[in-house]
């Protein structure tokens, strides 16, 4: 089961970052050139929430079955005393929630009257991606291979 799930949540993060970096340029695309926002832009922002929340969901089982998550458990104070172990059992977590935390918002708030809902997915899902690849480049592994 384990393994199965890493592979889930290693593989979809390609699908992540795929529909974030769609949603963006349409974003930039529509804001700067002043187009209106289309069911289509809402869809893609709504489908590329829905890719972060379900990649974290992948994470937050993997969290809770994962040999680290259980070895920094048994002694959280050394645990914190090993980056690579903090990265893992406390880091990465923390960093991938606030990031879902910005894009969610941002989804929200484009949904407001009488907002520049491109400008606003422009800026909130790319400071969720920036967000994003410092956390994966952070963890040694690579972006895209």
């Amino acid at each position: 089961m384990y393994s199965i799930i890493k592979h889930l949540h290693s593989g979809f993060r390609y699908v992540v970052l795929l529909l974030i970096l769609t949603a963006i340029i349409g974003a930039f695309m529509g804001w700067l050139g002043q187009k209106k926002y289309s069911n289509g832009n809402r869809k893609l922002n709504l489908f590329a929430m829905i890719s972060v929340h379900t990649q974290i969901l992948f994470g937050l089982i993997l969290y809770f079955i994962s040999d680290i998550t259980k070895t920094a458990f048994a002694n959280w104070g050394a645990a914190m005393k090993d980056a690579n172990l903090r990265y893992w059992a406390l880091e990465h977590l923390v960093i991938m929630l606030l990031a879902m935390v910005i894009i969610t918002v941002g989804h929200s708030k484009s949904k407001k009257p009488n907002n520049n809902k491109h400008r606003t997915i422009a800026i909130y899902y790319s400071l969720a991606l920036i967000v994003i690849v410092v956390a994966i480049l952070q963890s040694g592994r690579p972006l895209l291979g």
